[in-house]
């Protein structure tokens, strides 16, 4: 019997709540994305998230718990070897990674890596940077038509883009010397999660516009998930946001590309309102993209108060036989040192009109305890290798 017909997994990526124990390992010594913003801005208009128990918590700055809090809560542990957004999602679906994803922000991709990328592809490499996709193509893209050169370039994330103009570079050739580096990236030391074509068309700076002939080389996840089980199982897994694009589509019968973290939120609240049977997984990235990575402590609290309020809006849509679960992937404290995620605890804040009262929970070690519940409440059985055991009891 199911105890709920519909789950959502709301995922505010990077919202971490603290160091972990071994974060020093990774680089990260007293990190604390939601803590430090807090400190920073001493309050935040969150009453939504207040009032289901994220300040009782995580408290920090002017801010009090919430004295009878609605939703039941607690800290998450990662129990993968790293912190990114392919390991953190996939966990929670119960994948453990060992082998974490390789990220060239500060440096470039190495020597090696782009000695063997020109000369498979036949092409010389500029750029060899972190940079704005956007900003490179002004940058670079007159050289690059000119001389038949290739930008190449990464971001704060796991990730090697290349750039090409699709009048003088030629879109096939540009997927094909993409296939060459996501085939050169699998080996450990220069494995990125995703190897990305980014076409754009102009002749010159100023009108140089990108295509929507993207086309993302991911990794699959490395063994079936939640999501496959559910999918199985004959029920709906939709995904908003980047989901889709994080499973390479493994599991999902239904997704929506998000303009923002707020159109996410928007679309969330529009499947609310429609009829499914399953879960609805939903990721929210510019908390990351924008503001965490970007070191700008305002703006991601803002980010989150703007949250707040289109989860007052579902708040108000969700039905008895919902399950609301938020919860985040990493930390990014915008606070630290560099540009890079932090190694932190997740919040899970759950919450249920079934539900007859809030507090806190016992803290555990593993994302995995979301996919595990989900599995269980919709009465399938998670996959063979997977990890994470169900809370399910608990949330009802």
């Amino acid at each position: 019997m199911e105890a709920y017909k519909r789950i959502f997994v709301i995922v505010l990526d990077s919202l971490g709540i603290g160091a972990m124990p071994d974060s020093e390992k990774f680089g990260d010594k007293g990190v604390d994305t939601f803590g430090h913003i807090l400190e920073r801005m001493g309050t935040l208009d969150i009453p939504n998230l207040k009032k289901l128990g994220m300040l009782n918590l995580h408290l920090a700055g002017n801010m009090k718990a919430e004295e009878n809090p609605i939703g039941r809560y607690m800290r998450l542990g990662e129990a993968s070897n790293g912190k990114d957004t392919m390991t953190g999602h996939w966990e929670m679906m119960g994948i453990k990674t060992e082998k974490p994803f390789r990220t060239f922000t500060d440096t470039g991709f190495p020597p090696e890596l782009i000695a063997e990328l020109e000369k498979r592809c036949g092409k010389r490499v500029i750029g060899n940077k972190s940079a704005s996709g956007t900003v490179i193509i002004e940058e670079l893209g007159e050289e690059e038509i000119n001389t038949g050169a290739m930008i190449v370039y990464t971001s704060a994330d796991s990730v090697l883009q290349i750039c090409g103009n699709e009048e003088t570079f030629d879109l096939a050739n540009l997927y094909r010397c993409c296939e060459i580096a996501r085939e050169i990236t699998m080996k450990d030391e220069w494995r990125v999660g995703r190897v990305i074509a980014r076409p754009y068309v102009g002749k010159k700076k100023g009108e140089f516009k990108r295509t929507s002939n993207r086309h993302d080389y991911a990794l699959k996840p490395t063994g079936l998930t939640a999501l496959n089980a559910l999918k199985d199982g004959g029920l709906d897994v939709i995904g908003v946001g980047k989901i889709n694009d994080i499973f390479c589509g493994e599991g999902i019968t239904k997704t929506y590309h998000s303009d923002s973290s707020v159109h996410g939120m928007e679309q969330t609240i529009e499947i609310c309102r429609e009829d499914f049977h399953g879960l609805c997984f939903v990721n929210l990235v510019d908390f990351d993209a924008l503001w965490g990575h970007r070191r700008n402590v305002e703006g991601y609290g803002q980010e989150i108060e703007k949250f707040d309020k289109n989860l007052g809006v579902l708040l108000g849509e969700l039905r008895d036989d919902d399950l609301l679960i938020l919860t985040a992937d990493h930390g990014n404290d915008p606070t630290y040192s560099g540009t890079d995620h932090t190694r932190e605890y997740v919040p899970f804040i759950s919450y249920s009109k079934k539900m007859g009262s809030g507090g806190a929970l016992e803290n555990r070690d593993t994302f995995a305890v979301i996919g595990a519940s989900v599995a269980e409440n919709f009465g399938v059985d998670m996959p063979e290798g997977t990890i994470g055991e169900s809370v399910l009891d608990e949330l009802v």
